[in-house]
């Protein structure tokens, strides 16, 4: 089957780099549809706009737009239905999927309603490109998680703060916090919907049960839920729990705790950190006592010590200061709202940290309110004046720049 691409050149704050070059589960998004659909695919054509693909090939063809975050699960259904099918038709849901309808639509216009469902920018040609295709409706098959009898201040009225995970997961990255749901909601949690799922086989439960038995280990920390790489050192003081996937050549020091995570390769937890439902890139750097909770770390980037992030995306090759803070929810009850294609636009969630860019050095012991960005190559120290981000800050309001050696920390990723 042959893969058209369509490039979506839009430029995603605060990184100021299109999708398809950020990081998803590790990966940069390119490559992880790639990889996704090296099954599928023997060739591969890259185009700017539709009307672009060459339509002289009566080849069976997939097009989609390469800001798309999709998973195996998605695109196992999805091709298996349209090939069932027999005719041309494009990627749909129902108007009551509520992972769609929660996570999926806001910020963003890449899947949008047309009659009694909505439609997303991916299709399928049995016989080369036609004019006409039809919608073929993909359950997402939501799985709620989250915390129950939660204070009402941080959820909802009833106290529930709850996400809708997929089993099958598809997203329009348009805006940071897309980066955030397709790591930590679309990602990682629902990697563990899914395996909640096969525990209904009593065969799954016997093979996890038998490999813990025989490793002499909790069933959650047995091999069958944690996956290590080679050369991996892991202190055993350490409590590492699944579903979780660590890396290459990645040292975890005493007293870590790791659950619900991918960690990349080339990784240093060092002692007392704890890191739960989070992605950490690789090259990544954590010295000692850092929290993470829901939180994605690009490639190279570091985490000092007594640093708390939760709800919170990290660019490549930044610096977070010691005792630096994210903070997730309003204190007053007011919708979160992050900016989005010039506009404050509503997030759809009650609780989200911040956004650092790439290339970023942010000072110890500063407080930065939720949902704010900060734009790649910003330099932050904490200052009488300023110890709390209470907004967005670009590139011209970095500290370094009235410094008389700001050329030594140069601008590496312009809007």
């Amino acid at each position: 089957m042959r893969k058209v691409i369509i490039r979506d050149k839009r430029k995603i704050p605060p990184f100021n780099e299109p999708a398809r070059d950020l990081r998803v589960l590790n990966k940069p998004l390119w490559l992880h549809q790639k990889d996704i659909l090296e099954p599928y695919c023997d060739s591969e054509i890259e185009t700017d706009f539709f009307e672009q693909i060459p339509s002289d090939t009566y080849e069976e063809t997939l097009v989609y737009r390469d800001n798309l975050f999709f998973d195996q699960a998605f695109i196992e259904t999805f091709l298996s239905k349209a090939r069932s099918l027999g005719k041309a038709c494009r990627v749909a849901f129902s108007l009551d999927d509520e992972v769609i309808t929660t996570h999926a639509l806001p910020l963003q216009s890449g899947i949008r309603r047309e009659g009694d469902v909505y439609v997303a920018n991916m299709w399928y040609y049995p016989r080369g490109l036609e004019e006409m295709t039809r919608p073929l409706v993909i359950d997402c098959g939501a799985y709620e998680f989250g915390s129950y009898r939660v204070p009402t201040h941080m959820s909802s009225e009833k106290g529930d703060l709850v996400f809708q995970i997929p089993l099958r997961a598809f997203l329009s990255i348009e805006n940071w916090v897309h980066i955030f749901i397709a790591n930590c909601l679309f990602g990682v949690l629902a990697e563990g919907a899914r395996m909640e799922r096969s525990l209904n086989k009593l065969s799954t439960v016997f093979k996890i049960f038998w490999r813990a038995l025989v490793e002499r280990k909790q069933v959650l920390s047995s091999s069958a839920m944690v996956k290590v790489g080679r050369n991996t050192q892991i202190d055993p003081t350490a409590v590492i729990q699944g579903p979780t996937i660590i890396g290459d050549n990645v040292y975890i020091g005493a007293g870590v705790t790791i659950s619900n995570c991918i960690i990349g390769n080339n990784v240093s937890i060092l002692h007392g950190n704890e890191l739960l439902i989070s992605v950490v890139g690789d090259r990544c750097y954590l010295p000692f006592r850092t929290s993470l909770f829901m939180t994605t770390l690009m490639e190279d980037t570091m985490v000092a010590q007594n640093a708390c992030l939760q709800f919170c995306v990290v660019g490549r090759d930044s610096f977070i200061g010691a005792g630096t803070t994210f903070t997730d929810f309003n204190l007053l009850p007011k919708p979160l709202r992050t900016f989005h294609r010039g506009q404050l636009e509503d997030v759809g969630m009650t609780v989200l940290g911040g956004c650092v860019g790439h290339h970023c050095r942010i000072g110890a012991d500063l407080t930065i309110y939720p949902a704010r960005m900060i734009e790649s190559d910003v330099v932050l120290v904490r200052t009488n004046e300023r110890s709390v981000i209470s907004h967005n800050i670009p590139y011209e309001e970095s500290d370094h720049l009235k410094w008389p050696d700001a050329e030594f920390h140069p601008r590496l990723y312009p809007r």
